[in-house]
């Protein structure tokens, strides 16, 4: 069986569940958040825990096994204390300020590239050269900072472009003159 999928999951006093025909519906103190339950998984409710059980096993049900039981888990965080990415600016001249319809990034061309709010995302900027992606959501979360990251990803000679607070950038050593011996 599936390690995740066998794992009990505990409800915290303030997240009520509502079971419904094919999926769950959590709401908590920051919103409410729907997950799918897959055909072929089984939730059983006993006393604000939940437990995932398989009806078969064949490869794909063991598959959505875990999968049903982290994307509730990722539900239940969510609407309990949400989930943050950091992004940081790295460059000469590389900086971010607000504007009326998102972002505004200056990383290095003819024109600052503007980024548009997304709604269920909270996007602040701490500084000239932090975002910080906040939202309940973590999948759309992970994709906004994705989309951010992705107007300059980090170049591997200098490092220089927008990436998340705890990438390690790993840097090649470029081009080195090489002497050439007169025989």
């Amino acid at each position: 069986m599936s390690r995740i999928g066998r794992k009990p999951l505990y409800l915290p006093e303030t997240v009520k569940l509502e079971a419904l025909a094919d999926s769950l519906k959590f709401t908590g103190p920051k919103g409410t958040l729907e997950s799918v339950v897959p055909k072929g998984i089984k939730v059983e409710v006993k006393e604000n825990v939940l437990n995932f059980t398989r009806e078969n096993d064949l490869p794909a049900t063991r598959a959505l096994h875990g999968l049903a039981r982290r994307l509730a888990q990722n539900c239940v965080t969510g609407v309990t204390d949400g989930f943050v990415k950091d992004l940081q600016l790295v460059g000469t001249g590389y900086r971010v300020a607000l504007h009326p319809e998102g972002l505004s990034l200056s990383v290095g061309y003819s024109h600052p590239v503007i980024f548009k709010k997304v709604p269920g995302v909270t996007i602040t900027i701490e500084g000239q050269d932090k975002i910080k992606v906040t939202g309940i959501d973590k999948q759309l979360v992970g994709q906004v900072s994705a989309d951010i990251r992705e107007v300059r990803k980090p170049e591997p000679y200098k490092g220089k472009g927008i990436r998340y607070s705890d990438e390690v950038i790993i840097k090649k050593q470029g081009k080195t003159a090489t002497k050439t011996s007169a025989a």
